[in-house]
């Protein structure tokens, strides 16, 4: 008999040893028919042969010729208890066709659903029957999150998925678009992309209206907040999106107001005259800036602070970190070291007066936490607060600092550099970007020469040596007169970098601990240890330290100092500075972008960006040349010489021997400037 329908008991079906399929089913594939077959039952019958003995009788066992996938499906829910190994399953009985053969022909003529097609499907499913995620997955035996990710790609605009079906988009081009439900924005998005269709590029263009979650507005107010507040988040299902896009940029910007108004409320309740919220640090206030001063504890915080320093040593004897120690005495010796800050931080305060005409600012600082700035007197006040030169002052007329650069007022900074770009291969740098990446190197170097106080007094006995004794006085790069110029005015937004923070950080550690009156200085000064001390000149000569390129301002001997400088300690500007479009790769031209991406990654990746449009080939070599560390010329700093020992930097920086009036250096003239070295009598 053939040509019928029977059930048999699933234990008492086999597998074939003429199926076709070799490589057996993958476990996803199974737990997929398993969870079909339990919630829509066995929608297609098995094909079947009766099992016969040598002899040809009948063994009471059939051999599934079509359908081995069901059978292991159907035993994995026997093995579950979903239902017993005597279950009686559908089955056709064929007896007259090749089995070998039928197995063939049902794992090759077939067609399989467009994936278009199944993601319409399911978003149907999920439309029309209000299934979640969790319920179509386990109806088809697949994770939650792969059915989100399908149902995100059924959202996406019909127009752009009948693309897809033509082969008009790839898989991946699709999840790029698929970053947002708007359809009207993926089908502008989709008209405006040009012959580079990268996902990246097309997300880069769904979400440049946004906010990403790591942005300083947005980590400030935090996700929770923006939502209840009726914002929208963006998520990417389908890449690493960092937590996601604030849609609406201008509710972000209201609340992060709105709560820099609350703390700026909180800090002028502590008695100053005025607090103003900003996002952005008000570089140009203008106001003069006091520092608070040492002040003596009371009997009672001495003994205080003395008992609860012996008792956080005995805490703290013999462990090094909190890791180790048991958690009950972690939240002790915790507790003890608030109240050491605590009192601690009764040794400095700000003067009456100053509290009561000054007031503060309450800023977004780069990484999203609050920044207070206090101690700022507005002029009409400072007669008030007190009549004292303040060191260090913020916004004081003699302070370098807050002086803008006396060649901006010719109009420099009005003038923009709009010239026809020149792709040939040698066109160089332009002034105004060679400008501003020595800006950046010069508060690099800054940076690095305040934390190296030996290589400090080396650059500053070089500088005034070759001043006290020679008459060419810009041999050093250290402008000790000492004048500190503002680098603001080179390179936008360099004021607001986490490096200018630390160099910031380190100037207001030093100017909160000065004494008021400048007569009480020199005490100051020398009753500090030989250590501190050291570490004063060398915060004050790195203030001095000046490496920009100036078209204006040529000046080569203290440029070849700066770079010796930066050889001796070993600077690194990559750890603070990354090639993006708006620093470096949108303003060279498109021949520089492909030497930088040769350079920073390989001939191969500057071949496939080669034939970019500008806007397009900038983008890519910034995704290229991130975490490659690469730099352009201007801000790599040289290795030092094999053959140089250590000392070698001392000797030709700071050995500097006293010329006779005979015998004076010569130095030779560059860059057309005559240049006669003279000793000084």
């Amino acid at each position: 008999m053939s040509g019928v329908e029977i059930f048999v008991p699933l234990a008492k079906l086999k597998k074939s040893p003429r199926n076709a399929r070799k490589v057996p089913h993958g476990e996803a594939a199974i737990e997929a028919l398993a969870a079909s077959i339990q919630h829509k039952g066995l929608i297609q019958n098995l094909v079947v042969e009766p099992e016969v003995k040598e002899d040809g009788t009948p063994t009471g066992y059939y051999l599934v010729t079509a359908g081995e996938g069901r059978r292991l499906a159907m035993l994995l829910r026997a093995k579950r208890k979903q239902i017993r190994k005597s279950e009686p399953v559908r089955c056709w009985l064929d007896t007259q066709n090749d089995p070998a053969e039928i197995s063939l022909d049902e794992n090759v003529t077939r067609t399989p659903m467009h994936p278009a097609d199944q993601f319409e499907r399911f978003r149907e499913l999920a439309d029309g029957k209000g299934w979640g995620a969790q319920e179509i997955g386990a109806r088809f035996g697949v994770s939650a999150g792969v059915v989100k990710q399908r149902l995100r790609l059924g959202a996406v605009s019909p127009k752009l998925l009948q693309v897809y079906r033509e082969d008009g988009l790839t898989l991946d081009q699709l999840m790029a678009f698929a970053i947002t439900e708007d359809h009207a924005r993926q089908e502008q998005v989709f008209e405006n992309l040009h012959h580079n269709r990268e996902p990246w590029i097309i997300r880069r263009d769904m979400t440049a209206a946004n906010v990403p979650a790591d942005d300083r507005r947005a980590v400030f107010v935090g996700a929770d907040a923006y939502i209840e507040a009726g914002g929208n988040i963006i998520r990417d299902l389908f890449s690493e999106d960092r937590g996601g896009f604030f849609e609406d940029a201008g509710l972000l910007d209201m609340l992060a107001a709105e709560k820099l108004h609350e703390i700026a409320d909180e800090v002028q309740a502590e008695g100053w005259k005025w607090a103003e919220a900003h996002i952005d640090y008000p570089h140009a206030h203008g106001m003069r800036r006091f520092y608070p001063q040492t002040v003596p504890l009371s009997d009672e915080d001495e003994a205080r602070l003395e008992a609860l320093s012996i008792q956080h040593d005995e805490l703290a004897e013999g462990y090094s970190s909190y890791d180790e120690m048991p958690e009950d005495l972690a939240a002790r010796l915790e507790v003890v070291s608030d109240e050491i800050d605590a009192i601690s931080a009764k040794r400095s305060a700000y003067d009456a007066n100053v509290i009561a005409h000054g007031g503060a600012f309450v800023v977004l600082h780069h990484d999203g936490t609050v920044r207070i700035e206090r101690g700022f007197v507005r002029a009409e006040d400072e007669a008030l607060a007190d009549p004292q030169p303040e060191p260090e002052a913020e916004g004081d007329p003699t302070d370098p600092e807050a002086v803008e650069d006396e060649q901006a007022e010719d109009g420099d900074e009005d003038v923009q550099e709009i010239e026809e770009e020149d792709e040939e291969p040698g066109k160089p740098i332009s002034d105004s970007l060679t400008r501003d990446l020595s800006a950046y190197r010069t508060l690099a170097l800054r940076v690095a020469l305040g934390e190296r106080p030996d290589l400090a007094l080396i650059a500053l006995t070089h500088t005034l040596t070759a001043q006290l004794f020679y008459s060419y006085a810009e041999a050093g790069c250290l402008e000790v007169r000492p004048t500190v110029t503002p680098l603001g005015s080179h390179a936008d937004g360099i004021e607001d970098t986490p490096l200018a923070a630390k160099a910031n950080e380190a100037r207001e550690a030093w100017a909160e601990r000065m004494p008021r009156d400048v007569a009480d200085l020199w005490g100051f000064v020398v009753a500090l240890d030989d250590e501190k001390r050291l570490a004063l000149l060398a915060h004050c000569a790195s203030r001095t330290v000046n490496a920009l390129r100036l078209p204006w301002d040529r000046k080569p001997r203290s440029l070849q100092t700066a770079d010796r400088l930066a050889t001796a300690l070993a600077l690194d500007v990559a750890k603070d500075w990354t090639p993006t479009v708006d620093s470096y790769l949108g303003r060279i031209t498109k021949a520089h972008i492909v030497e930088a991406v040769t350079e920073g990654v390989s001939e191969d990746a500057a071949r496939r960006i080669a034939d970019m449009k500008k806007p397009d080939m900038a983008q890519a070599a910034e995704q290229l040349l991130a975490g490659t560390g690469w730099l352009p010329a201007i801000l790599r700093t040289s290795e030092p010489e094999a053959e140089q020992s250590a000392t070698v930097v001392a000797e030709d920086v700071g050995s500097v021997e006293q010329p006779s009036e005979a015998e004076a250096p010569d130095t030779e003239a560059e860059d057309g400037e005559a240049s006669f070295a003279v000793a000084a009598e």
